[in-house]
């Protein structure tokens, strides 16, 4: 939105509400409405939070609206009532803003009002908290000014946000032209699937990206330069001429001797190898690729407001779908590289450079030896500078780049700023400084390196980092009102095409040079993985022997990575970050992946955010469940940061669990760790489906043969326990051979059990031909049992378990415990025990995927009373009475959050105080404190 646009939308707003306004009626629609008419924001529910609740005297009342990303708190009151008017409330005469005030004091911290604004739909005042003490330091502004007055709300909303999106916005509509220039070019090659015309297409399309960001940005001389250029040829020559200005760019101009068009001349020498390569084929060009190219890419767009690392994700989001899934590469939001680079290195520059801003300040208002102060802020700045270019970073799967290029735009915008201040040091004082020279930036983009498999994604990289080059010397021209040439480039040859896995980091960067290691390694569960994937994991995880890692094959691909940069980071200060799938700190895979990093390398984490969903730039999103773990083996006397769900806390130490607890790796155990009794799977059919019926079929099978219904029982996986879905197996295990020879209907299916096991590629599974009456694997009790779902949703706040009688058949989407006591059940099915479960557990997705090798055999269960103990075995009891008052509910309604009936959730809240009274924990204690008590737990019974 211009400032024209805004000043008209703020006039036709305060027309429209002039004269009117209801507190309870009209406080939604009117900050809805001036979000998006006036300041321009989309989706301005996402932004503003209504009734937002607060606790207040021991009551719950309402903030009429708030703005968590800015801190806006806003009281709303109706039209005429006046804002210095005290009026009562929970016993206090108070003003609008010193109630406001008062609702702010009772947030946390990290949402403590910064700004509050107090309306009666007429008048607006601001209150900057930060600038002010006293109630009656405010701005005012009237509603009948607010065409002249709204640029004084732009604190209102987050402008770093509101530009992204508007990048977001502009760089996906280049993916969009990009991706149609790519199928229409790729169509008039002769053979479109060829690994010589895909690389000469990505080669072209990298090459015509440059080329209008060029002539748009200003690196080429003339606007649209390359687009007039191109319009005064006809169609079929076009890729001829297409590739003499390639071969122009590429030639110093005191050797164009041969080239005489003098509109080919004028272009300039780009060199950085970017047009080096003549080799690659241009094929013809139709009048759709001439129109997009010169019509709609080049004369219709403007690339110079791209953003570098969204665009490069972007861009190469048109490689083919199935390989980026294959490859296990997934494109990573800016906001979500800061999550990575803000606590591994930024956020500490950024308060490096803030203390010497505020020295600056100091040195300013001196007032003795002024000059000697400003002047040693002025070297300051520089070391400062000086420390910026210094840094040295590697990401070993660097994709189009966006790390790199963030991270470059980054330390450039704090040089920037660095810049500013040495200028403003300057002012009055005498003697020279960088601003003499002709090109004062020390920050490079040589400082930058990568290794990224797909040629296409090399080029890609180089190309947005070129481009962010440019934008911020531009930045940089401006503040020092001089003229910095960008052309020609530097040679560049940081990002190398390999494998990351095979080849050696050291030949990319020195580790002595190396200041970090980031990124987002691509993650493939291993049952997912190729068998080259395999290999690589096969010979990354390698002893000091030289052996493979027994437990390496279950490792996620990402885990490579980790281990080659904790290989590579001992005897340096290096500190690394990477996004993950979250599956690398959960289950059985935190032992496999972290216990060689730890033991043999020393490593430890610096900072982790714990899972949550990640969505990419990319128009095709990667939706993943991820985790982010910052780590170093040097010593780092910084603070241990956890990240959750949006909240920060300062750990003492975080383990391999992302949990502020002992550092501990929980291995399969094949029996309990504490004297309860055994868990195991349930019965296994390996029968093709022929052993089962659904109602329908087993009505129709019974008609045809009556005989089999003694044989008929019910059967429960996982999603027949948890919905009461009926399903049926056909259970012969006593069934004699004259029985079943009675019955052809069973034989034949009989039959096709025999077949298929013989058909198996495993040995075992053909071994089991000779028995095809009976599931391969039996393990049905004799008893009643406690079933126990292997898989469950995560919104549930309890895993739903149950007593199963011995006639219902439980196959092994599901665990058993046979003869379990009513005490067991109920320390199971408590908080105390699903704490544990969320914690060690593995997931699908984000879902609980719970084992009995490592969740339940590892579970450190408590000693109690045998008064403690009677009141688990009360308290578990209510809990199946209660689900016995609905009869017609399944597990999955009763444990649904939403409609969990009242008296099942007392009696599992009765459950959860008397297991956590039988442990010795306080009623109150949050779930991460439970979690590390029974980690301490587990670490005393497995010592030695």
């Amino acid at each position: 939105m211009t400032d024209k646009e805004q000043k008209a939308a703020a006039k036709e707003f305060a027309k429209m509400w002039a004269g009117k306004g209801d507190e309870k009626q009209d406080t939604h629609r009117f900050w809805m409405g001036f979000l998006q008419k006036v300041l321009g924001v989309a989706n301005a529910d996402e932004h503003i939070k209504f009734e937002k609740p607060v606790q207040y005297k021991g009551h719950t009342t309402y903030i009429d609206a708030y703005i968590p990303e800015t801190r806006v708190l806003i009281e709303q009151k109706s039209l005429g009532i006046d804002l210095d008017k005290k009026e009562p409330r929970h016993g206090e005469e108070l003003t609008p803003f010193e109630q406001a005030e008062q609702y702010s004091q009772k947030l946390p911290l990290s949402e403590k009002a910064r700004y509050i604004i107090v309306s009666n739909f007429e008048t607006f005042r601001i209150h900057d908290l930060d600038k002010q003490g006293f109630e009656s330091n405010y701005e005012e502004i009237k509603l009948c000014d607010l065409e002249k007055e709204c640029h004084r709300f732009g604190f209102i909303i987050d402008k770093n946000k509101q530009m992204h999106q508007r990048e977001m916005e502009i760089s996906n509509k280049a993916g969009i032209l990009v991706g149609k220039l790519r199928e229409a070019i790729l169509s008039q090659y002769d053979d479109p699937n060829s690994p010589e015309t895909l690389k000469s297409l990505n080669v072209l399309l990298v090459r015509l990206v440059f080329c209008m960001y060029a002539e748009d940005a200003g690196v080429f001389d003339n606007h649209e330069q390359f687009g007039q250029y191109l319009k005064q040829f006809p169609v079929e020559k076009l890729n001829i001429k297409l590739q003499e200005l390639f071969e122009v760019l590429n030639t110093k101009t005191e050797n164009r001797y041969r080239y005489m068009d003098e509109e080919l001349a004028a272009f300039p020498y780009v060199n950085g190898g970017l047009f080096a390569d003549n080799s690659i084929e241009i094929p013809k060009f139709t009048d759709e690729i001439v129109d997009l190219l010169i019509n709609k890419a080049s004369a219709g767009f403007d690339w110079s407001e791209i953003s570098p690392p969204i665009f490069g994700a972007i861009f190469e989001s048109t490689l083919n779908p199935e390989t980026r899934r294959l490859g296990g590469m997934h494109y990573t939001s800016i906001e979500n590289i800061h999550k990575v680079i803000d606590p591994l290195f930024l956020s500490e520059l950024k308060t490096e450079f803030n203390g010497l801003i505020k020295n600056f300040e100091k040195a300013k208002s001196a007032v003795r030896d002024r000059k000697k102060h400003i002047t040693e802020s002025q070297i300051a700045f520089e070391a400062f500078r000086d420390k910026l270019a210094s840094l040295t970073f590697l990401d070993p799967a660097c994709g189009s780049g966006n790390f790199l290029t963030e991270t470059y735009l980054s330390l450039r915008r704090l040089e920037n700023e660095a810049l500013k201040a040495i200028i403003e040091c300057e002012t009055g004082m005498e003697g020279q400084t960088t601003m003499s020279e002709a090109n004062p930036i020390k920050v490079s983009i040589n400082q930058f390196y990568g290794i990224e498999i797909n040629d296409f994604a090399v080029a890609v990289a180089n190309t947005a980092l070129r481009i962010a080059e440019s934008q911020m010397i531009k930045e940089t021209e401006e503040i020092t009102k001089k003229d910095i040439e960008f052309l020609p480039l530097s040679s560049y040859d940081n990002i190398v095409e390999g494998n990351a896995l095979r080849i050696d980091w050291e030949s990319v960067v020195p580790k002595d040079k190396l200041s970090y290691i980031m990124g987002n390694p691509p993650f493939v569960g291993y049952s997912l993985q190729s068998n080259s994937q395999k290999q690589d994991i096969q010979a990354v995880y390698v002893d000091s022997s030289g052996k493979t890692y027994k437990t390496a094959g279950k490792n996620d691909y990402v885990s490579c990575w980790y281990f080659k940069a904790a290989k590579l980071m001992v005897g340096t200060s290096i500190r690394t970050a990477f996004v993950s799938t979250n599956s690398i700190t959960q289950g059985e895979q935190v032992a496999s992946v972290w216990k060689p990093l730890y033991e043999r390398f020393g490593i430890h984490i610096d900072f982790a955010h714990r899972t949550f969903r990640w969505d990419s730039e990319a128009s095709l999103k990667a939706h993943v469940h991820c985790v982010i773990v910052g780590f170093s083996i040097a010593e780092n006397k910084a603070e241990r940061r956890l990240f959750d769900n949006g909240n920060e806390k300062i750990a003492k130490i975080i383990n391999p669990f992302l949990i502020d607890a002992p550092i501990l790796f929980i291995e399969n155990r094949s029996k309990p760790l504490c004297d309860v009794s055994e868990m195991c799977k349930g019965s296994i059919p390996v029968d093709d489906g022929n052993f089962f019926l659904t109602t329908e079929e087993k009505i129709a099978f019974l008609k045809v043969e009556p005989k089999a219904e003694r044989f008929i029982k019910r059967f429960y996986g996982a999603r027949e326990f948890l919905h009461n879905e009926e399903r049926w197996c056909l259970w012969l295990l006593n069934a004699s051979p004259s029985e079943l020879k009675a019955m052809p209907k069973i034989m034949e299916r009989v039959q096709n059990i025999k077949t298929f096991r013989l058909q198996s590629s495993k040995e075992a599974t053909r071994k089991f031909a000779d028995y095809p009456t009976r599931f391969m694997e039996i393990r049905q009790p004799t008893t009643s049992y406690i079933i126990f779902p292997s898989h469950s949703s995560e919104n549930r706040k309890y895993i739903p378990i149950g007593y199963e009688s011995p006639d219902v058949i439980c196959g092994n989407a599901n665990l058993i415990i046979p003869n379990a006591s009513l005490y067991e059940f109920g320390v199971l099915h408590s908080n105390v025990h699903m704490a544990w479960t969320r914690a060690v557990c593995g997931r699908i997705k984000s879902d609980y995927r719970y084992s009995n090798t490592i969740v339940y055999n590892n579970f450190p269960w408590c000693s109690p009373t045998a008064e403690q103990k009677a009141k688990i075995e009360q308290t578990a009891q209510a809990i199946l009475d209660a689900r016995a008052l609905y009869p017609d509910c399944s597990l999955a309604d009763l444990y649904d959050e939403l409609t969990m009936p009242q008296e099942l959730r007392k009696a599992h809240q009765a459950n959860d105080k008397a297991v956590m009274q039988a442990y010795g924990f306080k009623p109150d204690m949050p779930e991460s404190e439970i979690v590390a008590e029974l980690m301490k737990m587990y670490q005393k019974l497995t010592e030695g």
